[in-house]
């Protein structure tokens, strides 16, 4: 009888396929973050608030996870990573050669509107450069995410990398004569910028003397593109990555401590919001520690709900994670009992299985045959193994090719087993 309880709006449970999504997006992260030298590091979840109100801007402030603990700490949630990794860094960048460059998958929570690519809480895998101020810096980082999106089945025609430059709009400011104050202002207002109602727009620009057309025309003109965008045009098409980018200036990014260099990955069907996202934040560090560290940095971060959502809906990122599924399954083999009488005898084949480190699972009771199969296709083991009347002679099923073959009593059962587990499953894991 269910207890009547449910999650928190916002939260997730993870039943085991879900789990095997989360596993599948862990691993291609770690796999592609690993491929480019990053070595991985973790932060507590549990941060000081004053860590986040320091820098944070915009909506972060507002949508905390915020609380007084037994020792009436002012303690919060973390909302995202990059503030713990600055905090870590500070303390820390000594021991390393420069520069740093590190990753994180840890979970994240903040209190915002629960909707279809945005929950309370979520996983973020974040990859950061620290001590480089090179635009050679954004780009290896711009090409990790290209890469990360292609490991995941993702191809040109599924994603963008929207690429731009805070600088270009502190040029902007300062030509119509705004404080850093209201330059601040006129960030959030273009980063809202295709999202809220033109009137909207007007309103919030008034203040500043200016008007939507204004912000359009600078956009759209080319020769607004900083000399660290084209350099890391350069660099990305020298890798054979250029067709994935597209420069863009309304992108801004929400955060306040982003100083320079901004990008966020679109879907080209734009059925979801920014995918994933990044930017330089060089005086963050600098911020938190008062003066005392001063290091550069470039950041990009990207969270499982969306990206996960994505997986499911591209048939290519589909596919792939079909074959993830497969090549993971729960068990090696399903051991099939078609003679009760020969239960004990399966047993101890079970035993001796698992003892050589093979998966192996099982009906635990009496089971009917066609149900143990239904059973064994349902772990997506690749073979299941009949244990009958003629025991020791047994009967192993391809699962996938939906073929069989006899083993006899003289062979090696194990080894034979281990050299069938080795080889090509039949094409659906091709």
């Amino acid at each position: 009888m269910a207890s009547g309880f449910q999650t928190l709006t916002g939260f997730r449970d993870f039943d085991p396929r879900d789990c095997q999504l989360r596993n599948y997006l862990f691993e291609t992260w770690r796999r592609v973050a690993t491929r480019y030298g990053f070595v991985e590091y973790e932060t507590p979840m549990l941060e000081p608030t004053e860590l986040y109100l320091k820098k944070s801007g915009g909506e972060l402030s507002s949508q905390l996870f915020r609380f007084q603990d037994q020792g009436d700490r002012d303690v919060t949630l973390r909302p995202e990573v990059t503030a713990s990794l600055a905090r870590l860094a500070a303390t820390k960048q000594r021991d390393y050669p420069k520069p740093l460059k590190w990753f994180e998958i840890g979970q994240c929570f903040r209190y915002e509107k629960p909707q279809k690519g945005r929950t309370r809480e979520f996983y973020q895998f974040n990859t950061d450069i620290l001590g480089d101020d090179s635009p050679a810096a954004d780009a290896e980082l711009i090409a990790l995410s290209i890469d990360t999106m292609r490991e995941l089945g993702f191809t040109k025609e599924d994603f963008k990398v929207r690429l731009s430059d805070r600088n270009a709009w502190s040029k902007f400011a300062a030509d119509q004569g705004l404080s850093d104050d209201q330059l601040a202002d006129l960030l959030q207002v273009v980063d809202k910028l295709e999202r809220e109602k033109p009137e909207v727009t007007t309103a919030k620009l008034e203040p500043l003397g200016l008007v939507t057309q204004q912000l359009t025309d600078f956009i759209a003109d080319p020769a607004n593109e900083s000399d660290a965008l084209r350099e890391i045009q350069e660099n990305l098409s020298a890798r054979g990555l250029g067709d994935y980018l597209e420069v863009d200036l309304s992108i801004v990014r929400g955060l306040a401590y982003y100083t320079g260099v901004v990008f966020e990955i679109f879907d080209t069907k734009k059925s979801l919001r920014a995918v994933a996202g990044g930017g330089r934040y060089d005086t963050l560090i600098s911020t938190l520690t008062e003066g005392k560290t001063d290091l550069p940095a470039m950041g990009f971060a990207m969270g499982d709900v969306v990206i996960g959502l994505f997986v499911q809906e591209v048939a290519s990122a589909s596919r792939k994670f079909e074959v993830w599924k497969m090549n993971n399954a729960s068990c090696d083999i399903y051991l099939v009992i078609d003679d009760e009488e020969k239960r004990p005898e399966a047993l101890a084949l079970v035993q001796e299985l698992r003892e050589a480190g093979l998966r192996i699972d099982y009906a635990l009771t009496k089971t009917k045959y066609d149900k143990q199969l239904k059973a064994a296709a349902h772990t997506l083991a690749p073979f299941a193994l009949v244990v009958g009347r003629d025991f020791p002679q047994l009967t192993l099923r391809n699962l996938n090719a939906r073929a069989q073959e006899d083993i006899h009593p003289n062979t090696d059962t194990v080894a034979y087993l281990k050299k069938r587990l080795s080889e090509p499953q039949g094409p659906l894991l091709a």
